[in-house]
């Protein structure tokens, strides 16, 4: 038996888990190894992670799996922030993972940084990759644009499901969604989830813009990390790379990778 897991499987396996009133495509390649769990974006699925996950290489045992009514999981009723971080409990759960190590990009990194803060006991670090920065971006008017785009792209989505690269939901849903990250986004809400972390915490920032934002608008949001590394000696910024946002885990998996190697050497050196 490893520090980090129970001896419940170590196999590789993949299928679904139920929970809740869905069920989730789950992927453990199983081993001794550092259990590293991969939290995806909004609406992507946990193929995105297959650069990474091929970086670190066998030596690491990697949960990913796809998020409700995203990929191959099940639709749901429920498809709120606090849904997305119970699913993490219970897909460690379900695998028999005591402890790990959680990745995330986009709003998997502030999933990330919920389920890291919330169990300092169980998690041995976070990487969040260009996401979970406390910034204030939500207003009337981003609203607005976020319900216009997402109507938009309505009648478009449903011709993309069938391969997987939109999710099963409605265009309101994925608009509530979006909407629902910003307001957790916000400095008063974000910013004291960071000041919390008790476990160490690195930060791969990507450059540029990101699908949805205007001029330099993401530049500023990923400058409110400042505040929070000189608040918290347990954050760090691992890296600042060339990719965007939607290219860091395609262009810049060499970085998020050795992120997650010092994370793990210092989670492991804590204990």
């Amino acid at each position: 038996m490893t520090k980090n897991s129970t001896s419940f499987s170590r196999s590789k396996w993949a299928g679904m888990v139920a929970v809740e009133d869905t069920a989730l495509a789950v992927t453990d390649t199983g081993g001794p190894g550092i259990p590293v769990v991969y939290l995806n974006g909004q609406f992507a699925t946990q193929g995105y992670w297959r650069r990474v996950v091929a970086e670190l290489g066998p030596r690491w045992r990697h949960i990913t799996y796809d998020e409700r009514a995203r990929g191959k999981s099940r639709r749901s009723a429920d498809y709120s922030f606090e849904a997305a971080v119970r699913d993490v409990d219970a897909v460690l759960a379900t695998r028999g993972v005591d402890r790990a190590l959680a990745v995330g990009w986009s709003y998997g990194a502030v999933v990330a940084a919920h389920w890291a803060g919330r169990n300092p006991g169980r998690a041995l670090g976070a990487v969040l990759v260009d996401g979970a920065f406390p910034y204030d971006w939500l207003d009337d008017a981003m609203e607005e644009r976020i319900r216009t785009l997402f109507r938009r792209l309505g009648w478009f989505m449903p011709l993309l499901r069938p391969t997987g690269l939109a999710p099963r939901m409605t265009a309101e849903q994925q608009a509530n969604s979006n909407i629902e990250l910003g307001r957790l986004s916000r400095e008063r809400e974000l910013g004291p989830v960071l000041d919390d972390i008790a476990v160490p915490v690195r930060y791969v920032v990507a450059s540029g813009t990101s699908f949805g934002s205007r001029g330099d608008e993401q530049e500023r949001i990923r400058a409110g990390l400042d505040a929070v590394t000189a608040r918290n000696a347990n954050i760090r910024i691992s890296a600042k790379v060339t990719g965007n946002h939607g290219a860091i885990l395609k262009k810049d998996f060499p970085a998020v990778a050795e992120a997650v190697r010092e994370v793990a050497a210092l989670g492991q050196g804590e204990r």
